[in-house]
């Protein structure tokens, strides 16, 4: 445990990664279970094969990412790349599928090449960033809950293929109607999507209140300026690929998702990637991001141990069709 840093276990060398964590998968649990995340290095992590195998002893299953914001390469059923997110650009902190009415419990990455700067993967504790938020902010989120607003076209953002995995209307009307998800077709094909969700859960286990949500990361003030300017000129204020909005739909400031991420960084532990490492993140308690990087990056990505958002004691009711 070190100030700033996420917890760290340092194996030793010439280990076999598969085996080595096999047998010790209930010790890693728990650590994770303790500490919200534990990076592990010295595994020596060296391919997709091998690290796929690794995945898949740590998980009771891998899940299938539903409702993607970018897209993402697959290298095997479950194990995909980072999202594919502008290098210079930094994927502000966030739970992955917090938006969706079920989501993975635990987060898995592995390093195959680490970036030549930047590019880590950061950690904070979200109990903690609840606590630290402005009183009378954190409950009118509690309170309304916050909106997610998505617009998918060929042109930008995820396609509609790539988020619910099949381009049908049918099938994509029926995924929205069973998972709460407002939705409207346009003339030209678009999609316009609404959902709206709890912003603050407790835990599954513990039951301790977390901030949790992407109302920072996929709002319009975190994208670059002119990137910002840009897509509304070209496609409108309610054209971007993603807003957030309060539950009630009123608009969310710059000031407040400047506050949001300034909360955030102070309690950010970070810890550059190395060829080899693993790292386990408990998404519920843990948000996590990626720094900007220069040079090629690759990081793989797991997900397991599925967790209904009706399970974590949601601050508001959200009700599927």
């Amino acid at each position: 445990m070190r100030p700033g840093r996420p917890p760290l276990l340092q194996v030793g060398a010439g280990h076999d990664a598969v085996g080595w964590v096999t047998e010790h998968r209930s010790a890693l649990r728990a650590v994770v279970a303790e500490h919200g995340s534990v990076l592990v290095r010295g595994l020596g992590l060296g391919d997709v094969a091998e690290i796929t195998a690794v995945f898949r002893h740590l998980a009771g299953g891998l899940m299938t990412g539903k409702e993607a914001f970018a897209p993402r390469r697959t290298y095997a059923d479950g194990v995909y790349s980072s999202a594919k997110w502008p290098p210079n650009q930094p994927m502000c902190m966030h739970h992955e599928l917090s938006y969706t009415l079920e989501f993975p419990g635990l987060l898995m990455f592995a390093c195959l090449t680490p970036p030549a700067e930047g590019g880590a993967t950061g950690v904070a504790d979200a109990a903690a960033v609840l606590s630290e938020l402005p009183p009378e902010l954190a409950e009118r989120f509690r309170r309304e809950g916050w909106l997610l607003t998505r617009s998918y076209n060929d042109e930008i953002g995820a396609s509609v293929a790539e988020s619910f995995g099949t381009d049908d209307r049918s099938a994509v009307e029926s995924y929205c109607r069973a998972n709460a998800i407002e939705f409207a077709w346009q003339p030209d094909g678009g999609l316009l999507t609404r959902q709206r969700r709890s912003a603050v859960v407790h835990h599954p286990v513990t039951g301790t209140p977390c901030w949790f949500n992407q109302v920072a990361f996929l709002s319009e003030w975190t994208m670059d300026p002119e990137v910002r300017e840009y897509l509304i000129d070209m496609y409108g204020a309610d054209g971007l690929p993603f807003n957030t909005r309060f539950g009630n739909g009123d608009p969310i400031g710059q000031d407040v998702v400047e506050l949001l991420n300034k909360v955030y960084e102070s309690r950010t532990a970070r810890e550059p990637w190395q060829a080899g490492d693993l790292m386990l993140v408990d998404n519920v308690r843990t948000a996590h991001s990626r720094e900007a990087f220069e040079g090629p990056r690759e990081v793989l990505v797991g997900m397991t141990d599925p967790v209904r958002l009706a399970d974590c004691s949601p601050t508001i009711e959200v009700t599927a069709r």
